[in-house]
């Protein structure tokens, strides 16, 4: 008895015998052919259209070509001063927006004011000794005229008084009783003096022309100290212009260092001035660059800005990778040789930067080249 109940609670006949094939179909029914087709069919399907997609992304992909080495770049200027002196005004705040000629910095005016007006000083006092040396040169050139008169009219007495020497000389030989050595002395000692005459004349010449030189020497002299000192008037001028620094063209005060009322040397940094033309600077690998060229259309993905897509053009391309460029090339021709793809750095400008995003120098961005 107990038997039985086992077999029929395992699902036997109590008679022993085994189940039909009826009972054994209702309990586990077989998958109908028709749903393993209908799978199949939309499996086919699927892939159809994965593989569509996948043509389709990439016959769109190979146009384009893109990089995450990228960031944006600027020419940063550095803005130091020219003189030394004392920092007066400060003007500008940290990360402000300037305007180009904006003053930033001023420095104590009056040491260089007081520079300005002793050397203003010395150029009055040059230019009146140029003007005195310019009167004096046409005084000289008279005396210089009038001793050369005096000179040709000595000489002509000399010549004079020579002549009647030798005439009265001769009538004396040829008759002693015609002229008398009384007036022979006389004869001598008028030919003696217009000689003399004509000599000290002769020196009145020379020192006429030295003093004409010496007023034109002088003239040089005042010329040359007058040049001297205009120029030194104007770098007083510019010295003057220096102590205030203004900005060289519009964008943000960045890394500003300088305090009020500190003490600034020639060339000291006081702080950086970001420009507000940006562009961009992508390095590709030198396998993007076979159909890149300049003027291509680039959307920019900014990491500061995930919803922002800026839009700009291909600049130029640098002629020589990144590593060519670096404080230490590398020495391919020593030792083993491993090729490795290099970087190429590539000029993107940006067609216009919003203004509710926040760009500067060395912020991530990622541009797409469009080279098809």
């Amino acid at each position: 008895m107990a038997d039985e109940e086992k077999k029929q609670t395992d699902g036997e006949p109590a008679t022993g015998k085994p189940a039909t094939g009826e009972s054994a179909t209702e309990k586990s029914p077989k998958r109908k052919p028709l749903n393993r087709k209908v799978a199949l069919i939309v499996g086919a399907v699927l892939a159809c259209v994965l593989a569509v997609i996948a043509i389709l992304w990439w016959l769109r992909a190979r146009n384009y070509e893109s990089t995450d080495d990228a960031f944006i770049d600027a020419h940063v200027v550095r803005i130091a001063p020219r003189i030394a002196g004392q920092v007066a005004r400060i003007l500008v705040h940290d990360n402000q927006l300037v305007a180009t000629g904006d003053l930033l910095v001023e420095i104590d005016r009056a040491d260089p004011e007081s520079r300005l007006s002793q050397v203003t000083s010395q150029r009055v006092e040059a230019q009146t000794q140029l003007a005195q040396a310019n009167a004096q040169l046409p005084a000289s050139e008279a005396a210089y005229g009038g001793a050369l008169a005096n000179a040709s009219a000595a000489r002509a007495q000399a010549a004079k008084a020579l002549r009647d020497l030798e005439r009265y000389q001769s009538l004396h030989q040829a008759n002693p009783k015609a002229v008398s050595q009384t007036q022979l002395d006389q004869i001598v000692t008028a030919a003696d003096n217009a000689k003399a005459q004509r000599e000290a004349a002769a020196e009145q010449v020379r020192s006429a022309a030295a003093q004409m030189d010496v007023t034109r020497v002088q003239i040089v002299g005042a010329e040359a100290r007058l040049k001297t000192l205009q120029a030194q008037v104007e770098e007083a001028q510019l010295n003057v212009g220096y102590t205030r620094l203004v900005a060289p063209f519009a964008g943000h005060v960045t890394q500003k260092s300088v305090a009020l009322g500190s003490y600034v040397a020639p060339g000291q940094e006081l702080m950086a001035i970001v420009p507000v033309d940006l562009w961009v600077t992508a390095n590709f690998k030198e396998t993007q660059l076979a159909l890149m060229r300049p003027s291509q259309p680039v959307e920019v993905a900014v990491d500061a800005c995930p919803k922002v897509k800026l839009a700009g053009h291909v600049d130029s391309i640098q002629r020589g990778s990144g590593q060519a460029f670096a404080l230490l090339p590398a020495e391919n021709a020593t030792g083993n040789f491993v090729k490795v793809v290099q970087r190429v750095p590539v000029k993107i400008i940006l067609d216009r930067v919003p203004r509710d995003c926040v760009l500067g120098p060395g912020m991530s961005v990622e541009p797409k080249v469009q080279v098809r």
